[in-house]
């Protein structure tokens, strides 16, 4: 219920949102919660409190004490009006809208960039190794979505990819995929065109995937197509909550953001992506 009502609000994922796509286990209401207090938290410190655009939240305690002389329907009504419309505000710079999958939220967000405000979560979670999360699973950043068909994709991913990969920028990079509730694309097909996007943007790009610079991470849900570019992928456990806060010996070689000839990754990421992959496919068959 909960579900079709958030749906009729018209808070949907759509092409032209950016925000944070959050998977979980089973828990989308108790996930919603712990995202906007984590992404609260770090959003306050990185970017400073919420700014509301709203003349009522800045009166001085005088000025409200002669607004409520008014007549008290009056007064009822306008604390009425206040409390929705900072509600309102308070939701601007992060907001849940229907993701269109189970297990998934997406957190829209205005005015921030969600790629560094996500790796700047990550890298202090995986520095300290505090646990901060129960029903988050992954946290990943969507700078970009776009109507999932591949004329569509081809056309905004030749824009989107310029910042990383357009000479003379260059990197090493792999492609990750995954489709919810999709059946019309092709795996083998998006990789193939969006690597030739970004080999035709610079020669020099090649194609890594042990421990690339930067790994597109591509998620298609229904007709949506997110996507992003992300630092540190394989070191920070696939931008995974849980994964990311467990010692390991990997960690105290490798620095966030570096690229090094690390031997293990590969194996890492092995056991990691397998044991990954076995937990959604069961969640998406519940």
């Amino acid at each position: 219920a909960a579900r079709a009502k958030r749906a009729r609000g018209g808070r949907q994922l759509e092409a032209g949102m950016r925000g944070i796509l959050i998977t979980c286990n089973m828990n989308e209401r108790k996930c919603v919660g712990e995202a906007y207090s984590l992404l609260g938290e770090y959003g306050d410190l990185l970017y400073g409190p919420e700014q509301f655009s709203d003349p009522e939240d800045r009166l001085s305690g005088s000025e409200r004490e002669e607004d409520e002389e008014d007549d008290v329907e009056a007064a009822l009504r306008k604390e009425v009006d206040q409390i929705r419309t900072s509600t309102e505000h308070k939701l601007r710079r992060f907001q849940s809208v229907e993701s269109g999958a189970n297990n998934v939220v997406f957190i829209r967000t205005q005015g921030i960039e969600p790629e560094n405000l996500v790796h700047h979560i990550l890298k202090d979670m995986h520095t300290t190794k505090k646990k901060k999360t129960r029903v988050i699973l992954r946290m990943l950043p969507i700078s970009g979505t776009c109507k999932a068909f591949m004329e569509d994709m081809k056309k905004y991913t030749e824009t989107f990819f310029e910042p990383w990969f357009k000479a003379p920028n260059k990197g090493t990079f792999q492609i990750v995929y995954k489709a919810r509730n999709n059946s019309h694309m092709s795996r083998e097909e998006v990789i193939k065109e969006l690597a030739g996007i970004v080999g035709s943007l610079n020669p020099e790009n090649k194609v890594d995937l042990n421990n690339p610079q930067y790994t597109i991470v591509v998620e298609i849900i229904k007709n949506v197509c997110c996507l992003s570019v992300v630092r540190d992928y394989v070191l920070f456990r696939k931008y995974n909550l849980q994964e990311v806060v467990k010692s390991n010996k990997e960690d105290t070689q490798q620095k966030p953001s570096s690229v090094t000839d690390e031997k293990d990754s590969k194996v890492e990421k092995t056991e990691v992506e397998e044991e990954e992959n076995s937990k959604e496919v069961t969640q998406e068959n519940k």
